[in-house]
């Protein structure tokens, strides 16, 4: 059985105890549940319409004490030692223990120091020694103190507070993915104008083979050469003149060629730059 269902068992049996208890006998059974190892929530006994009859009797120090134990901590009982009943050792190691629990509620750094002026301890190894023997290994979860009067009420606003925060910030993520998938839309429409745009470049390559200029007679485009150079035909003395012709290109024609094809090189840039743009 875990930590949290024992505490559950017990008060559960505490309260059924109390309800059936009146006066002096009510005594026994606070001293009990204030001295419990597994006890750290007394705000249901302390409802108990029994105990509540307390009130105005002998034993109404009682039901401070067990008040103290749901909302005090061990230097309330040193300020007001002497209108409450003497403690018992499990009962100073229990209200210490709760102390520490409202100590951690406030501040999230607990100084050496601080611990041994709030529990009332001498030395470093004393404090070293409850802490790890009376609240590591004998409190293994998340204990947690009874509400103080009056405490409801802000602890409502701190709530609603962290959840119109936590809205706030499920509709920032909201627009983040909204922006993200938008952006995702617009890299495939860019993507797809790319492809585009390639294709245009491809045919317009195509469309724009370089031609070599054989002789006076003919221009013969550059792919097709070969086919007519070994076509059937043609005579010996055709592929004579015509190898002739292909040997005897002049520098001039040359660079005439070169020039262009880098005419059409720099009228293809130019296409490019317009459509990109």
């Amino acid at each position: 059985m875990g930590a949290e269902q024992r505490e559950t068992q017990a008060i559960e049996q505490f309260v059924k105890r109390a309800s059936d208890l009146e006066g002096s006998s009510l005594v026994d059974l606070i001293i009990q549940a204030t001295s419990h190892s597994s006890l750290f929530a007394f705000s249901e006994i302390l409802a108990v319409p029994s105990v509540v009859e307390l009130h105005g009797t002998q034993y109404s120090v009682y039901i401070d004490l067990l008040r103290l134990f749901a909302h005090g901590t061990w230097r309330d009982y040193k300020s007001h030692a002497g209108f409450l009943p003497e403690l018992v050792p499990d009962q100073v190691l229990k209200l210490k223990q709760l102390s520490i629990l409202t100590l951690a509620e406030k501040n999230k750094v607990l100084s050496y120091y601080q611990l041994m002026q709030e529990l009332d301890i001498s030395n470093v190894r004393e404090l070293e020694d409850f802490l790890i023997n009376e609240c590591i290994n004998a409190v293994q979860f998340a204990a947690g103190r009874d509400l103080r009067p009056g405490t409801l009420v802000s602890l409502i606003q701190t709530l609603t507070n962290w959840l119109s925060t936590s809205d706030k910030m499920l509709l920032t993520i909201k627009e983040m993915i909204d922006q993200a998938d938008r952006m995702k839309e617009l890299d495939k429409e860019h993507q797809k104008e790319v492809e585009e745009k390639i294709e245009l470049a491809k045919k317009f390559l195509q469309n724009k083979q370089p031609r070599i200029k054989l002789g006076p007679l003919e221009d013969i485009d550059m792919l097709y050469m070969d086919e007519v150079m070994s076509s059937r035909e043609l005579g010996t003395h055709s592929k004579r003149y015509h190898i002739s012709n292909t040997l005897h290109i002049s520098w001039s024609t040359n660079y005439a060629h070169l020039f262009t094809l880098a005419q059409d090189y720099t009228m293809y840039f130019h296409y490019m730059d317009k459509e990109m743009t």
